[in-house]
């Protein structure tokens, strides 16, 4: 397997896409966020002193999607056609599971801003309610699905048939 930000002495790079395709991009990325269900609690009747936890996460997450390449020493800056952030609770697992999508018309995938935008809420929910729960887990940030381009789809094998 060739890794395609090395060149051929093995030195980082940016990835040449002048050549490549402007296709229809887009990238599903997932990750949960562990807390005290009595912090979900409080999130749900607006009790978090900082305020609406959801809609400033969700605000966070386009934000640094926006951003990517300026965070990611070898990502394109891209510009996107669509950020999409959700929050959804589970007070029973005591989890907090965020979804991003993002898309563009480009030559080069979103995965990265998906990601980042993901990480990026699952953090401003950490950071707006670690004065009731210093015990907060960010975990399984991944990328679920992804498509456009020559690499065509890729779904992350666990999901599929989920989506």
């Amino acid at each position: 397997m060739k890794l395609t930000h090395l060149d051929r002495k093995g030195k980082a790079r940016m990835v040449d896409i002048t050549g490549k395709t402007s296709t229809v991009r887009e990238a599903l990325a997932v990750g949960t966020v562990r807390v005290n269900p009595d912090v979900i609690r409080m999130i749900e009747e607006s009790r978090v002193p900082k305020g609406d936890v959801f809609a400033t996460a969700r605000i966070a997450g386009i934000m640094a999607a926006k951003k990517t390449a300026g965070i990611i020493p070898l990502c394109h800056p891209l510009a996107l056609t669509d950020v999409d952030v959700e929050l959804k609770s589970d007070i029973g697992r005591g989890e907090i599971l965020i979804r991003a999508t993002a898309r563009t018309v480009g030559r080069t995938g979103v995965e990265m801003e998906a990601m980042t935008a993901v990480s990026v809420a699952a953090l401003t929910v950490y950071d707006m309610c670690k004065s009731a729960d210093r015990g907060i887990v960010l975990t399984e940030i991944k990328l679920v699905k992804k498509k456009g381009g020559k690499s065509g789809t890729f779904v992350r094998k666990e999901v599929k048939g989920k989506e």
